[in-house]
């Protein structure tokens, strides 16, 4: 019998991580170049470093961020999961300096700093969180914010907020006030779309149905609306008899159908809706 040959699956999913580390530190560098260093606003990072170094000493950027990851590279290589690790935030250290280094010519005319810093902003959480989705870093303080996340269970883009906020805070001594206030503004942009890029545009909700008809409810549920349901062991506070609720997760566009189907089988049942910001597993997100 002949046999379909299969793809390594491994080496493609590997491969694929590396273009998107690729990807995510070229879009970073371009964010940094075209849209904060020219409006000398530094929202964070070893990034912000470089920028204030730039307008304070002259130093070339490309530069200072070559110099300053090495030994947070190093410190990450320790903790964060071995050489595997190791080999993929390499690359992202050493390939953002260089694409900033090879665009440090390209101009873009926009001299407004709140666009500057909302551009950028964008840019850098979009970048950011590719490189965030392969399990890499593209060094500095990125990295350290990846370190704190796991030891701490805090998100990646509270993480970075918190650590590059203190570079915000020395920017407003070596600039001013005003464009340390965009930088914040690039910051709070950065963090959020970190967040979009890793959990995705979508939330999902979780309904929790209380229903003296729960059997009819979860066949009705499972029918129209194709989810499945978990029971829960529950007991009514002011009953003092047990009962379950049904647990059930669905998208956004699916919420008006539950309720539809819900009240349909037992316009008297109990209904709670609440965010789920990620979910992983069949008929949602792989993990």
């Amino acid at each position: 019998m002949i046999r379909r040959r299969q793809e390594p699956k491994p080496l493609v999913a590997a491969g694929f991580n590396y273009v998107r580390i690729l990807l995510g530190s070229a879009i970073v560098a371009l964010s940094f170049n075209l849209f904060l260093l020219p409006n000398q606003i530094a929202p964070g990072g070893v990034s912000g470093i470089s920028t204030i170094a730039n307008y304070a000493l002259g130093f070339e950027p490309a530069y200072t961020l070559w110099a300053l990851n090495i030994p947070i590279f190093v410190l990450g290589l320790l903790l964060l999961g071995g050489f595997r690790y190791g080999a993929k935030t390499l690359i992202g250290t050493l390939f953002l300096p260089l694409v900033v280094f090879l665009t440090r010519d390209w101009v873009v005319e926009v001299s407004d700093p709140l666009l500057g810093a909302l551009f950028g902003g964008i840019g850098v959480g979009l970048g950011l969180g590719l490189v965030f989705l392969s399990n890499a870093s593209t060094g500095g303080t990125d990295l350290i914010a990846q370190i704190v996340q796991r030891f701490t269970g805090l998100s990646a883009g509270v993480c970075v907020g918190i650590i590059d906020g203190l570079v915000v805070v020395t920017s407003a001594f070596v600039f001013n006030i005003e464009l340390a206030l965009y930088a914040l503004i690039s910051l709070f942009v950065t963090t959020k779309t970190i967040d979009l890029v890793q959990m995705g545009i979508g939330y999902s909700k979780i309904a929790y149905i209380i229903s003296t008809k729960e059997e009819q409810v979860q066949k009705a549920l499972f029918q129209s609306v194709d989810r499945g349901v978990t029971k829960l062991a529950g007991y009514g506070g002011y009953t003092n008899k047990a009962r379950s609720v049904l647990m059930c997760v669905v998208n956004q566009n699916e919420v008006s159908r539950l309720k539809q189907t819900v009240k349909k089988v037992d316009p008297h049942a109990f209904i709670v809706l609440t965010n789920a910001s990620e979910v992983l597993g069949e008929g949602f997100k792989r993990a």
